[in-house]
């Protein structure tokens, strides 16, 4: 038979177990909002006594920190309620101290509306709360796990010995959201790279969740498909969507590690460039092919190329070389005259001081992806 001990601690350990999943869920914002209601509610009392008692230390306005905090911890229901009993509070207040006429802590009209104001923008972020779907101790936490996301299906797959690849991105204004993405694969035993850089119309914040649905859906595609049957079915996943917007630019590139031979698939997006290491000079590379989402059934022609010792390929959004007040051409030369430079010194993070010398205050999402083959 279990013993008393035994028995308190079996009782102990249930509590302690449910107590710690009501925290969870709570912090979660799946749980009911009743203890936060409780702690704020009884601060509105508290408060009130020490305004009638101590009006040096404590005055009427003070009850503005229980709204605020209940503006962003409660439900819309719970909040009104804390409103009755703030609104009471001031009503016991004006009653029990006088006219505000004579003298200091008093309640006086400036008192009220900046008590009112605060429980109106605390209404309305209650409300967007409850609309959303998203308590505001998950919503950074949230924003925060996208970002993560994004920047890890972006992240590029390492490479055997002889080959060196880079990639930066940066979002319009600075924001952490981007319309540029990149996903990509070793496909064929390893033996093949697929990288797929995308543009999605707008930028920034606005074409950010757009940008992580694709994202997810083309890594799915990536890999999963043969290379010349991907941007027809990306394009044909852009058209169910039905997005206004919805319309997409996008590169693939197919790459055989061991021969360096390659093949360009584009769909409305901007060549690629090669610097061939015999002759010094670049070439765009680019295949045929409309805008992603536009209409069905649209074909994609490829570009056939070949890496030698010493060559590098860039692959780049037009955030990187078109502004209002310079075209794609101009872009292109100032892009590959920078370039230049790293031809003696290495490319080690040449991506990100390329962005920087080209378009570093452009107001658009701006994406460079650098593949080399080492000489």
């Amino acid at each position: 038979m279990e013993t008393l001990t035994a028995r308190l601690r079996k009782t102990s350990h249930r509590a302690r177990t449910a107590l710690r999943k009501s925290a969870v869920d709570y912090f979660r914002g799946d749980a009911s909002d009743w203890l936060a209601f409780g702690g704020l509610i009884l601060t509105v009392p508290a408060i009130t006594w020490g305004t009638l008692l101590l009006p040096v230390w404590f005055s009427p306005s003070a009850l503005v920190l229980p709204i605020v905090a209940g503006g962003l911890l409660l439900r819309p229901a719970s909040l009104l309620a804390l409103y009755a009993a703030a609104a009471t509070a001031l009503i016991v207040e004006a009653l029990a101290l006088g006219p505000y006429t004579e003298g200091p802590a008093r309640v006086t009209p400036g008192t009220i509306l900046v008590v009112a104001a605060c429980g109106f923008f605390g209404l309305v972020i209650a409300q967007f709360r409850s609309r959303v779907g998203v308590p505001w101790r998950r919503g950074g936490t949230m924003l925060f796990d996208l970002r993560e996301r994004i920047r890890v299906q972006s992240k590029l797959p390492a490479l055997p010995r002889g080959w060196h690849r880079e990639m930066a991105l940066r979002p319009a204004g600075g924001q952490s959201f981007s319309g540029d993405f990149v996903v990509a694969a070793r496909t064929n035993g390893g033996r093949t790279l697929e990288v797929v850089l995308t543009d999605v119309s707008g930028k920034g914040m606005d074409a950010g969740s757009r940008a992580l649905l694709l994202s997810g859906a083309f890594g799915g595609l990536l890999g999963s498909l043969p290379p010349r049957d991907f941007l027809p079915a990306a394009n044909g996943y852009l058209l169910r969507q039905d997005w206004d917007e919805g319309f997409a630019t996008s590169i693939h590139l197919v790459l055989d590690l061991e021969t360096g031979d390659y093949d360009l698939l584009s769909a409305g997006h901007l060549p690629a460039l090669q610097l061939c290491a015999g002759t010094g000079r670049w070439q765009e590379r680019s295949g045929e092919g409309p805008l992603l989402g536009v209409y069905d059934g649209a074909a994609f022609e490829a570009a056939h190329g070949n890496l030698r010792r010493g060559d590098v390929l860039l692959l780049f959004t037009d955030g990187l070389v078109e502004t209002a007040d310079r075209d794609i051409s101009e872009g292109i030369d100032r892009l590959t005259g920078e370039a230049d430079r790293y031809v003696t010194s290495g490319w080690e993070g040449s991506t990100w001081h390329l962005i920087e010398k080209v378009a570093k205050d452009v107001n658009d999402d701006r994406a460079l992806l650098l593949i080399r083959r080492s000489p």
